[in-house]
């Protein structure tokens, strides 16, 4: 039995004013991403995988179209609300590992504070063993590996069981050793039950997907 997206895209479209006029990053994009699921957005660089990605997070609002996350339409939100239901229903993932993370933080400290914004402590050890960081609670970004890095913030990401994980090319600024310890965290994010929403080119990441939907410039996901 088919069950309810967790993610629901209609006609979604998004659109840049520029000094020469109005500038499409993706339109058209109907997308459905399954519960409990690991699904990339697929496409050459500058086809509009970010900018949905960033619309799937409640980052951004689509300019058109409808986006349904968990049961809720989130591009309608006033701004406020939008932040405060983002905070705690889902996880981002930056492309650079070190822009997710706080150099006077340590790894502990970190999940706590992600932990204290989604309003969830339960699964902290519990995620902390699954990704492998809990030997690393005690140190600060700048002694961590790049691979290191970015599971942390996959581990913050899912502090406190949001609805989605989202990560914007999680491998593409790691060594093959850390883009395939990436891989696997993203691989135990999802076993652990989280939706895990990733934009790649990375064949890597690619194979282990649910699903792929590949992005075209100006035509969205197909």
């Amino acid at each position: 039995m088919r069950t309810e997206p967790v993610i629901a895209c209609s006609g979604v479209g998004r659109a840049y004013r520029t000094d020469s006029g109005e500038v499409w990053a993706v339109r058209g994009v109907d997308l459905e991403v399954e519960r409990g699921s690991l699904t990339v957005l697929a496409g050459p660089s500058g086809a509009g995988k970010s900018t949905l990605l960033r619309i799937i997070a409640a980052l951004d609002r689509p300019t058109e179209g409808s986006i349904t996350i968990d049961a809720v339409e989130t591009g309608g939100m006033p701004d406020r609300r939008r932040r405060r239901w983002r905070r705690r229903n889902l996880g981002y993932v930056f492309q650079d590992p070190a822009d997710n993370l706080l150099p006077y933080l340590t790894v502990d400290e970190h999940l706590q504070m992600a932990a204290t914004l989604r309003g969830g402590v339960e699964n902290i050890d519990e995620l902390a063993r699954h990704l492998e960081i809990d030997d690393l609670s005690g140190e600060r970004p700048k002694r961590l590996s790049s691979g290191q890095q970015q599971r942390v913030a996959l581990a913050m990401a899912a502090v406190g069981d949001p609805a989605v994980v989202v990560a914007d090319e999680p491998t593409a600024e790691l060594d093959q050793e850390s883009a395939a310890l990436a891989i696997h965290t993203l691989l135990a994010l999802r076993s652990a039950g989280s939706t895990v929403v990733v934009a790649s080119h990375d064949a890597d990441v690619i194979r282990t997907a649910d699903s792929v939907h590949r992005v075209e410039h100006r035509r969205g996901a197909t």
